[in-house]
């Protein structure tokens, strides 16, 4: 659990790099414009997605940190009302689909990016309302949730799951339905033909879909502690860890392990403050760290290593109070190589975020760690502090006649990159703070400056 002396904080151990918003798009009377996020990487270029009411906004993602608006392409359905799209990406093209009014699957072409996206498919038949979809790349597989069809002009009944094949990547042709033992599926993870399902109030089901026409059920865990609304769960890129959250006030998520005959099992439960209620929302991890989507609380990170997983950084993009814990954060991505994050939050909309992952990957780091060192006073130096109860420190570095040389305070983060420019030498650094009991700790370090 983060400590207290850090909640409430706008941010620590996350670099704020650009935000996008547009006031002019069509909103509740709650102020709600957007939700769901997305990236892709064309030709070594990356782009950013989003949702709003109105339609899907399409970012480069520049070298210069910034979101760049380059086109949008109308929701079937645009209404003040639309409070779910979803969109993922197959190839060169993006899938849209709407959760409100009668819609459909967009598919967008972004061949032609940067210049323009370009809407080359809108089926509002099979798929006149989905809630969530996800793309096994590597089979070419669309899994749809929550699909609600129309036939005859009238809405249908909604479809738990429906599985639809790319092998045309522009006439995604359906090959399954199901399981029909249960109301919904809300979202879904594939890989290696195995699809995690996240079912609402009937829990967490694992199945084999290796024949994606005939899938064989595998598991099924409907009761568990902190049990609420079963709402959307990823998996490490080694396969070993699940993490996944219920979509209700005060549940916390659940680290889960994954083992080699993909049988998952809850190991523990964490969060953030949700001793007053608040709401996990999306989740996207690596094999180290879980990025999550946090309604009211913004973007939380947790290193997974720890069996009881700890809170390491954070951005609040919802900083407003609200009785209402499902504000803010909806949607995270975090899979473009630069390491860049994408964040889009339902008030405020997209964000851009830099979170130092490499700082954080070393294991038993001692408790003030400097590198490289030696270093060249041109290339300067990194410190870290494997502490996070630690906010606020000041550094000090001093030659070796005791000669105050430098001083900086730091906030908001456990680690400093620094530039002393100072002659070659040998020197002395000192790390200053205030741990939680008001004592006043001090870190001392060599270091040699060529």
């Amino acid at each position: 659990m983060i400590p207290n002396s850090l909640i409430g904080q706008v941010s620590y151990n996350i670099d704020f790099l650009d935000n996008w918003s547009n006031d002019t798009l069509t909103s509740n009377s709650s102020e709600v414009r957007y939700n769901d996020c997305w990236g892709i990487e064309l030709n070594n270029q990356e782009y950013a997605i989003a949702g709003s009411t109105e339609g899907t906004h399409f970012f480069k993602v520049t070298d210069q940190n910034k979101l760049e608006h380059l086109d949008f392409i109308e929701g079937h359905f645009n209404h003040m009302s639309v409070v779910h799209r979803d969109i993922k990406t197959y190839r060169n093209y993006a899938y849209a689909v709407c959760d409100e009014g009668e819609s459909s699957l967009q598919l967008i072409d972004l061949s032609y990016l940067p210049d323009s996206v370009h809407l080359v498919g809108n089926n509002d038949t099979s798929f006149a309302r989905v809630h969530n979809i996800f793309i096994d790349t590597v089979n070419a597989l669309l899994y749809a949730g929550g699909v609600t069809p129309k036939a005859n002009g009238i809405i249908q009944s909604t479809i738990s799951m429906q599985v639809f094949s790319l092998a045309n990547p522009e006439n995604p042709i359906l090959i399954y339905t199901g399981p029909n033992d249960i109301n919904e599926v809300h979202d879904m993870y594939v890989r290696n033909n195995i699809a995690y399902l996240n079912c609402g109030f009937d829990g967490l089901r694992v199945y084999d879909f290796s024949n994606p026409t005939t899938p064989i059920y595998k598991q099924n865990i409907n009761i568990y502690q902190d049990q609420g609304y079963n709402h959307q769960g990823y998996l490490t890129p080694d396969g070993n860890t699940y993490v996944f959250g219920d979509e209700t006030g005060g549940k916390r998520l659940k680290k889960c392990t994954v083992d080699s005959d993909n049988t998952v099992t809850i190991k523990s439960r964490f969060g953030t403050n949700h001793e007053d209620n608040s709401v996990a929302h999306n989740i996207m991890l690596s094999n180290e760290f879980a990025y999550v989507a946090y309604y009211n609380e913004g973007l939380r990170i947790y290193d997974l290593r720890y069996n009881t997983p700890i809170e390491i950084a954070h951005y609040d993009t919802y900083a407003d109070d609200s009785f209402f814990n499902m504000q803010g954060a909806w949607g995270v991505y975090t899979e473009l190589s630069s390491g860049r994050i994408l964040v889009s939050d339902r008030h405020n909309g997209l964000f851009l975020f830099d979170f130092r992952e490499d700082l954080f990957i070393t294991n038993n780091k001692p408790e003030l760690l400097v590198y490289p060192n030696p270093s060249l006073n041109e290339e300067g130096f990194t410190l870290t502090l494997n502490n996070l109860d630690i906010s606020l420190f000041k550094v000090t570095l001093y030659d070796l006649k005791g000669k105050k040389v430098l001083e900086q305070i730091v906030d908001n983060q456990s680690y400093l990159e620094l530039f002393p420019n100072v002659l070659s030498g040998i020197y002395h650094l000192r790390v200053k703070y205030i741990n939680d009991s008001d004592d006043i700790i001090q870190l001392h370090k060599k270091l040699i400056i060529n």
